[in-house]
């Protein structure tokens, strides 16, 4: 957690799928409000070194830069009057997904995970404690690769709001303190290459670099 030596004890990790609308389009899809859409990254996928290994047995790896949602309490059947309340702070994330594994299983009609719930498939900043920014409701996101920018909108560009998605999420879970929420990401995702530098940020919440490396 920022300017702390304190760690946040993640318990699980959720994925918005398609919350973008210009993403939805770039994925093939047709754009409106149709619900939401979730997975899930095993909590030990979260990567903070700031060096993330080329999977094997994929060679179309993507990123996909997002805002990330740390629950400090949860509950079921969650109001919108009350979602907001159970935010403890925000991060900067790159959902970074296996699309040549992703691509095939949906033709197979099979589940994602070897291409969402890899190791070190969830990069994250640290947390900045929703004291220090309020509730977000607009915020700048981008993402660069070696420099040149390739993402970027506003989080009130979502599909489905923090507040929505927590409300949704907690009709299907119970929500618990230490849950991490990937809320979606905008167009322009994108393959990486052994060497790449990337850098995610996203305004008043901070930045996220990662250099792509080989296996170990």
């Amino acid at each position: 957690m920022q300017d702390t030596y304190l760690r946040f004890p993640v318990r699980r990790i959720y994925c918005v799928g398609r919350n973008y609308n210009d993403h939805v389009v770039e994925m093939g899809g047709v754009p409106g409000r149709e619900p939401p859409f979730f997975f899930q990254k095993p909590a030990d996928a979260i990567l903070l070194d700031g060096e993330f290994p080329y999977p094997t047995r994929s060679t179309n790896v993507h990123y996909e830069a997002e805002l990330v949602v740390a629950l400090q309490s949860g509950g079921k059947s969650i109001s919108m009057e009350d979602a907001s309340s159970h935010i403890y702070g925000y991060a900067v994330g790159i959902d970074m997904t296996r699309r040549d594994l992703q691509a095939e299983a949906k033709k197979l009609a099979r589940p994602w995970e070897t291409a969402k719930a890899f190791d070190h498939s969830a990069p994250i900043s640290n947390i900045v404690p929703k004291s220090k920014t309020g509730v977000l409701e607009k915020a700048e996101m981008s993402l660069h690769v070696n420099g040149q920018l390739k993402q970027h909108s506003n989080i009130s560009e979502m599909i489905w709001s923090v507040p929505e998605i927590i409300v949704e999420l907690s009709q299907l879970f119970e929500l618990h303190a230490g849950d991490l929420i990937f809320t979606g990401t905008p167009s322009g995702v994108g393959p990486v290459n052994i060497g790449d530098s990337l850098t995610a940020a996203v305004d008043n919440v901070g930045k996220l670099s990662l250099r792509v490396c080989k296996p170990s």
